[in-house]
């Protein structure tokens, strides 16, 4: 009997997850740390998994900001930005990186090419040897459409970066659920 697609999910994950570089997962925390501000930044789903990283960085107590927000002050000097783009190709993210990098901050990619343009501009890198739409060699199979994997992967990854930051923080699930919108 074929598996459930749960199953197949999680199995596709489990060695992508495993071969993410865990000093680079520690840079990422720390590049957190040291910045005043955080950017986040993706197109597609790429850019949903930015936002979801960018709520709980809130939670956590960080200055955060979505690029694209009405918002979204200027970036400067000492910000972070971070830019999530499988392929590290993504025309607008890496046009935004860019910018940023032009405006004194320090860039961190979420790709899965360290060799692409948005991988060569960033400053640090989380490498997560996962499938993009492109299917290239060295990327993990998927039977899953896209850059599902990729996604899924990005979304553990950063997970997994704001648990090791609310440890260094101290904060708990009572003090992220405090700073949890009350207006829903």
């Amino acid at each position: 009997m074929a598996d459930d697609p749960l199953t197949t999910i999680a199995r596709e994950l489990e060695p992508v997850l495993a071969r993410v570089d865990r000093d680079e997962l520690h840079a990422t925390v720390h590049a957190l740390e040291e910045a005043p501000r955080v950017f986040v930044t993706g197109e597609g789903r790429s850019g949903l998994m930015a936002r979801a990283f960018a709520m709980r960085l809130m939670h956590l107590g960080l200055t955060v900001h979505v690029i694209g927000e009405t918002t979204t002050p200027a970036v400067g000097a000492r910000d972070l930005l971070v830019a999530v783009s499988g392929s590290g190709t993504t025309g607008h993210t890496v046009q935004i990186a860019q910018s940023a990098a032009a405006a004194g901050a320090r860039v961190h990619a979420v790709t899965s090419d360290p060799d692409s343009p948005l991988g060569q501009l960033a400053g640090t890198r989380l490498v997560l040897p996962a499938a993009t739409k492109y299917r290239r060699p060295g990327e993990a199979p998927s039977i899953q459409p896209l850059s599902s994997l990729f996604d899924q992967a990005t979304h553990l990854a950063l997970d997994a970066a704001c648990l090791i930051l609310a440890g260094r923080r101290q904060v708990d699930n009572a003090a992220a659920r405090a700073a949890h919108a009350n207006t829903e």
